[in-house]
């Protein structure tokens, strides 16, 4: 299957786009400087949409985690990272098509792929992650958290250059991320999806589970699925030590220990490991009846005792220090920074 334009991992995103939004002309904002030249924007570009599918709203589309030109990758099953990001946001009261869509998401979206471009990591459906604050820069909205889910009107497709999805960013409030953790995202998105048609993102609304059959709704659904929500995405994580030696010590950011002992707390209770997955390595969790470390520099799994499970929920605080779990493993929760949604800088914690 060959494209003679030159842009066909391009052109086959337009294509996908085109047909949930026929005869629409988008708006399409470059990158000035690209990423391979030295620029600070990973995406070429942002295509945005005007719907009133579900509600008035614009939809944004990326253009750059998948190869959009000639195929580079030696893997011809999937294009780049295997997907683009969109996100939905509710249009403004009295909002038309003519208008010029909120730029905000655009630096989104730019942040979320500079995270994939760093670290490696592939976002999937199903991941969450904290904002660190309102997930609008210089807005006031109680959406502090993201969670990840296919687009539910663009499928998977099979592209020149290899697989390609379409993963929709979906705002959430505090409490119904705590509910993330409690259960999973398919279950906590499927129970919001009737408030939340086409998980179009309102800046304005407040916590939907104050609806008390919704909230009802959103517990049975993760009842029923499980604790699933398996993995944590994190911006600091690195060990030393272990092997010969025997003993380990891990190193995280103290904004990540508090939603790293709440998830811990789901998870090993219900007997299921979790992944913490930082810019190069990941960790494991597993709950045991004896202490013991296995893996190598960029995997390790660390199971635990009820006893040092106690030692490090207790150590798991945004304080700096660090603090021996059992003889196989120390934690060290180190000065973080938190940034918000455009990746600028917050305050440091710890």
């Amino acid at each position: 299957m060959t494209d003679d334009n030159g842009t066909p991992g391009w052109d086959a995103i337009s294509q996908a786009l085109g047909a949930v939004h026929p005869r629409q002309v988008p708006r399409h904002f470059g990158t000035a400087l690209p990423w391979t030249l030295g620029g600070k924007d990973p995406l070429d570009g942002v295509s945005v949409y005007w719907s009133e599918q579900g509600r008035p709203h614009w939809h944004y589309v990326s253009y750059g985690l998948s190869e959009l030109f000639d195929k580079e990758s030696d893997d011809a099953e999937v294009s780049g990272f295997g997907f683009e990001l969109t996100f939905r946001l509710a249009a403004a009261t009295g909002s038309t098509a003519a208008d010029t869509p909120p730029t905000w998401p655009m630096s989104l979206l730019q942040n979320l792929a500079r995270y994939v471009f760093q670290t490696g990591n592939v976002l999937e459906a199903g991941h969450h992650l904290d904002a660190n604050g309102p997930i609008a820069a210089d807005h006031a909205t109680a959406l502090r958290h993201l969670a990840f889910i296919e687009d539910p009107q663009l499928p998977p497709r099979d592209t020149p250059n290899g697989r390609l999805q379409f993963l929709q960013a979906v705002g959430l409030t505090d409490d119904e991320h705590a509910a993330i953790l409690r259960g999973s995202t398919g279950a906590v998105l499927e129970a919001l999806e009737p408030v939340m048609p086409l998980w179009i993102t309102d800046l304005g609304r407040a916590c939907a589970l104050s609806d008390a059959a919704l909230a009802a709704r959103v517990a049975a659904g993760s009842q029923a699925q499980g604790a699933a929500t398996g993995l944590l995405l994190v911006e600091m994580l690195d060990w030393q030590g272990g092997g010969a030696s025997g003993s380990t010590t891990l190193v995280l950011g103290a904004g990540q220990a508090e939603p790293l002992r709440e998830l811990l707390e789901v998870r090993l209770a219900a007997g299921l490991p979790l992944e913490i997955v930082g810019p190069r390595k990941r960790w494991t969790f597993e709950r045991g009846e004896q202490d013991r470390m296995q893996g190598d520099d960029l995997q390790r799994t660390c199971v635990l005792s009820p006893g040092a499970w106690e030692r490090l929920r207790l150590a798991l605080r945004p304080v700096a220090d660090v603090t021996r779990i059992s003889d196989v493993l120390s934690i060290d929760i180190r000065r973080s920074c938190l940034r918000d949604s455009e990746g600028k800088p917050l305050r440091f914690i710890g």
